[in-house]
């Protein structure tokens, strides 16, 4: 017998029992929810049948070089030969040095146990060698084309992560530990989390990132105090309630995304970006989107144009008597705005907008990143029979897909916190928001999808038409800011500095430091990131970086002097603070209103009911 090693009493023999009674119940329920939801949608069919082409390409195109596949033989056997060398040396009492060590910012194998205990230390090697393996392997791959070998890394990334020691039980000291310690009450506790999550999901798992009762918007987030003042089918407007003496002249209008939420530009105080801007003297205006449902099938991208930023600069005019606001805008709320801009110069409204701001805006979509692994034409084809028979897509798909752009940090890594470990996630507003899914409309995204994505027609002169009227973005003469982030994966900044080429009218372009949030949500008392400035802007992204200068800090003081120094708002011309309903537009109810509290289960179980109700009076 082992030494150290002692029979276990009755008790534990009856505690362990106990548990694999409870686990077996869990994981039947889980394989019966399971079977419940095994009938994927088409845009998933489309997605499984890309993978496959990309995976038959790159065999083809390793057939067709017997020397790439005879050396990666010789490699594979020549690791696994050193690797059991090591690995007897290790279990000898030997110290040994690791063959590969995770890349710097690979949290999965932490825990010393994978240095330290020469089985893990042998698992996690072997995992690691076959993962650098697999990526040269496509790396050197001929005869296919760069979409192709695209497609093919991302699927196969997602395949070697999803095939780590860590998200198994029986290969992670972490959940082993853990599972000893509770006799399996982490692995009842974790198919208990798994089978919710599942419950809440559209297609794939929507892992759940933080515990969702410790937030409530209006409450704590999303709380800069305004009224919403206007709305329509499609929006609200919030104005924002003064905090200085006076206000600059020209109203701002926010223009976020409605690809989730717009609180993400007002989280909490301390970072929020509505209360700074408010605080510098601006009358803020910001639009919320509404969660839409079937009922808003067939609003377009014209549609939000018109009912979005030009009903808003409309009721801004009847709420402060000026006819002209300078616009601020976010991502695809950017993307809208530029469509907008352009728009109101072909019919001659140009001058309602002073100056616009676009924040990590793709205008250029020559590369989308890895999310244009999911917009190729058989792809987009898939979403559009999904979105012809819904009406629209549910947001919880769209969450899973962007979560994949990162698996290890936000899928993975909570996956084995909360189904393996048996831990619920810890209370985190971004996270919070990041869960709090919009749908999109099925006639807005899928004319988005291709008409930008696919064929990038915005960057044609008159490749857009809206409302009769061909666009053209090399026409705006409005002043533009153009912000990007350095280590953007939903907005990549060498496609965004590309649409900073297009205008006519002056153009200053920014970069800042960190990703897609983090990098715009940057206030400067925290004194992160920082940002590089360039007064040239050359004919490619590349030319501007090698000339910029690095600056410390936030962008948004940047951003403050640019408005002022250019007279898009004038400091010398104050007037008095404009209170919510001072106007022609009365008061509707407190910020952040209704729309922004519309979460995608009660859209769908109003549709569901609607459904059900239609069909039981059709009977009768």
């Amino acid at each position: 017998m082992q030494s150290g090693w002692e029979m276990p009493s009755q008790v534990d023999m009856d505690a362990w029992n106990t548990q694999l009674k409870d686990i077996g119940q869990q994981y039947q329920g889980l394989m019966q929810d399971l079977m419940a939801r095994m009938a994927p949608s088409d845009a998933a069919d489309s997605v499984h049948k890309d993978m496959r082409e990309s995976f038959e390409a790159g065999a083809q195109a390793l057939m067709q070089n017997p020397t790439l596949l005879w050396q990666t033989q010789a490699r594979l056997l020549q690791d696994q030969w050193l690797l059991w060398q090591q690995n007897a040396r290790a279990m000898a009492g030997e110290n040994v040095d690791p063959l590969i060590k995770p890349a710097k910012g690979d949290r999965r194998f932490k825990d010393e146990a994978w240095t330290k205990e020469p089985q893990y230390l042998a698992i996690m090697q072997q995992y690691l060698l076959f993962a650098q393996l697999v990526q040269e392997l496509i790396d050197n791959l001929d005869g296919l084309d760069e979409t192709h070998k695209h497609h093919l890394q991302f699927y196969a990334r997602q395949l070697v992560n999803a095939m780590a020691p860590t998200n198994f039980v029986a290969t992670n000291p972490e959940v082993m530990r853990r599972t000893i310690e509770t006799r399996g009450q982490n692995l009842v506790d974790g198919l208990a989390l798994l089978r919710e999550d599942l419950s809440n999901s559209a297609e794939g798992i929507n892992v759940r990132m933080t515990d969702r009762s410790a937030f409530a918007v209006g409450e704590n987030i999303a709380v800069t105090p305004g009224s919403v003042v206007y709305e329509n089918e499609l929006i609200q407007l919030i104005q924002y309630t003064p905090t200085t003496e006076q206000t600059f002249k020209t109203p701002l209008l926010v223009v976020p995304p409605w690809i989730n939420k717009y609180y993400i530009l007002d989280l909490r105080q301390d970072n929020s970006m509505v209360k700074w801007l408010v605080d510098q003297g601006h009358t803020v205006f910001l639009i919320s989107w509404r969660n839409p449902g079937p009922a808003q099938r067939d609003v377009t991208w014209a549609d939000y144009m018109q009912m979005g930023p030009i009903s808003a600069i409309e009721a801004i005019e009847q709420a402060c008597g000026e006819k002209s606001v300078n616009l601020l805008s976010y991502c695809v709320g950017g993307t809208l705005t530029a469509s907008t801009v352009a728009y109101l110069t072909s019919t001659r409204r140009g001058r309602k907008v002073k100056s616009v701001t676009y924040m990590a805006t793709l205008q250029d979509f020559r590369d989308p990143g890895d999310i244009g692994v999911f917009l190729n034409e058989s792809v987009i084809e898939g979403i559009e029979k999904t979105l012809e028979s819904k009406g629209y897509l549910d947001g919880r798909s769209m969450a899973y897909t962007f979560n994949l752009l990162k698996e290890n940090d936000l899928f993975w890594s909570f996956y084995v916190n909360n189904y393996l470990k048996g831990e619920p996630p810890a209370a985190f507003d971004l996270l919070y928001w990041n869960t709090d899914g919009t749908n999109l409309p099925a006639g807005t995204h899928a004319w988005y999808l291709r008409h930008m994505y696919l064929e990038n027609r915005l960057v044609e002169p008159g490749g857009i038409e809206l409302d009769g009227v061909k666009i053209d973005l090399r026409k705006i003469s409005v002043p533009s800011y153009y912000v990007s982030t350095k280590e953007d994966h939903i907005a990549k900044w060498n496609s965004t500095y590309y649409g900073a080429l297009l205008p006519k009218g002056p153009v200053t372009f920014v970069l800042g430091g960190s990703g897609h949030i983090a990098g715009i949500v940057n206030p400067p008392h925290k004194n992160k990131y920082g940002y590089w400035t360039n007064s040239e802007l050359p004919d490619n992204h590349e030319d501007w970086m090698a000339g910029a200068e690095a600056n410390e800090g936030s962008w948004w003081p940047h951003w403050q002097s640019w408005m002022v120094d250019n007279g898009y708002v004038d400091q010398e011309k104050m007037v008095a603070v404009r209170q919510p309903g001072d106007g022609e537009l009365p008061i509707i109810e407190a910020a952040p209103g209704r729309y922004v509290r519309q979460t995608i289960p009660e859209i769908i179980n109003a549709d569901e009911e609607a459904t059900k109700t239609a069909s039981a009076n059709s009977s009768r």
